[in-house]
């Protein structure tokens, strides 16, 4: 047996101690990313000298914070259509399971060779990084994080959901519709039963989203149904159930961006981007401080007419000009700041500019340009922390939709929307997204 020289001794011992080190270091920074990723505000809270709690930010002092408000809400304040009430900034806490299996795959996914293409994702942010301005492709891994986000956890239903049409010059309700919506992850579920995915899944799903209309009788059942297929370059499988047809139809790919239900939105509008990476260019424009509306949904003066429950609960109220903008506070909290273009020339925008959340990779605020690059529409959706909303959804780590105004500035047209958010899995049963549950719902 050979017998170890000291200097032999002495080299394995410091090359052991090397590589002790360096995995403390790997450790402590992978640490470091999963932190800044998703508890951007422990040490400090990005601040705005001027920008107290409880500030009004109206027509009068709106120039004096203009650098912390996307161009198109600064504009309607200063057109006095709204204000914006400043809160504190807060920490929307994701759910835990989720950050485990992000830190669990830290480092291990990447992108492929096309837009669209994801190699080594499985749960949890793919992508929890910074973003890089030099990288060409920063825009379409925060994409990405939005799509496999927590957004409604793993499975979720806004029940009931109200729509209101309104004339924005007259504030005129054209319309009120009352839907339920119900979301479902087949794959990269982190917390309710079954994980990692729901088996068998025969389509290979990613995602599915069923809604149904529950007033008024003219729309009465109408049903909407999307399968969004685990490979993004597939194309979603969309179908339209109409009452009064009472028979199930395909949506062709071009209805995604008709108006939906005569309302101000596509279907490729929902939930900030409700369409595939691969249909969009995305660049990553630059991260920014910015007035976004986040809130505890207890807090606010609450509509009084539209819903209330037995248990209490009432939906947002809405003013400002032609009742056309949620009445809640605004936190001032870290963007990316994202834009989309579509690959297809013949949609009806040139693009997008989306303000994504760094913490929760919820989508609050998107401005659409019409085809002459003209600003034709803006989307704000209202995020509730689940801690301050119904008792179900306390500790859920779910930021919670929960109002919505989608403003037509060239038509003077607004719909809005207004939640009751249930993170409760007993109430999106996976047998509710097929067809046969649309044609056994209208028959």
């Amino acid at each position: 047996m050979r017998t170890l020289t000291k200097p032999t001794l002495l080299s394995r011992c410091l090359a052991a101690g090397l590589a002790t080190g360096m995995l403390a270091s790997l450790a402590h920074a992978s640490e470091d990313v999963i932190e800044n990723s998703f508890f951007p505000y422990n040490d400090s809270v990005p601040t705005k000298e001027g920008l107290n709690t409880g500030l009004v930010i109206d027509q009068s002092n709106v120039a004096e914070f203009k650098d912390v408000i996307d161009p198109a809400f600064y504009t309607f304040i200063e057109n006095g259509w709204t204000s914006i009430t400043v809160g504190d900034t807060t920490s929307f806490g994701l759910n835990e399971g989720y950050i485990e299996a992000t830190r669990a795959a830290l480092g291990q996914v990447s992108l492929g060779d096309q837009v669209g293409e994801i190699n080594g994702w499985q749960a949890g942010r793919p992508f929890p990084e910074e973003p890089d301005a030099n990288d060409p492709r920063a825009g379409e891994k925060l994409a990405w994080n939005y799509k496999y986000g927590y957004n409604w956890g793993d499975s979720a239903a806004i029940y009931p959901f109200y729509w209101k049409y309104r004339d924005m010059n007259s504030g005129k309700l054209e319309r009120t519709i009352k839907f339920n919506f119900h979301f479902l992850n087949f794959k990269g579920r982190v917390n309710q039963e079954p994980t990692p995915e729901i088996t068998p899944n025969p389509s290979d799903l990613f995602r599915a989203i069923y809604v149904q209309v529950l007033d008024p009788a003219d729309v009465r059942n109408t049903q909407l149904l999307i399968h969004r297929a685990a490979d993004d370059l597939k194309r979603d499988n969309s179908w339209l159930y109409l009452g009064f047809q009472r028979r199930v139809r395909r949506l062709a790919t071009g209805q995604v961006t008709d108006a939906f239900l005569g309302s101000d939105l596509m279907i490729e509008d929902f939930e900030g981007y409700n369409g595939r990476i691969s249909d969009m260019n995305w660049t990553y424009k630059g991260t920014r401080n910015m007035l976004m509306p986040f809130y505890n949904h207890n807090d606010l003066e609450l509509d009084t007419e539209t819903h209330q429950d037995s248990d209490g609960y009432q939906v947002v109220a809405f003013g400002g000009q032609g009742g056309c903008f949620p009445n809640i506070t605004w936190q001032l909290r870290k963007v990316y700041e994202v834009e989309s273009v579509p690959v297809d020339d013949s949609h009806p925008l040139s693009r997008r500019v989306h303000y994504m959340d760094a913490q929760t990779f919820t989508i609050p605020r998107t401005v659409s340009y019409d085809r002459k690059g003209s600003m034709w529409k803006t989307f704000t959706i209202g995020q509730a922390h689940p801690d301050h909303h119904l008792p179900k959804n306390k500790g859920s780590g779910v930021s919670i939709d929960d109002s919505f105004s989608m403003i037509d500035v060239q038509a003077s047209h607004c719909t809005t929307g207004q939640f009751k958010g249930q993170v409760d899995p007993e109430m999106s049963p996976p047998q509710m997204f097929n067809v046969q549950h649309m044609r056994a719902t209208g028959s």
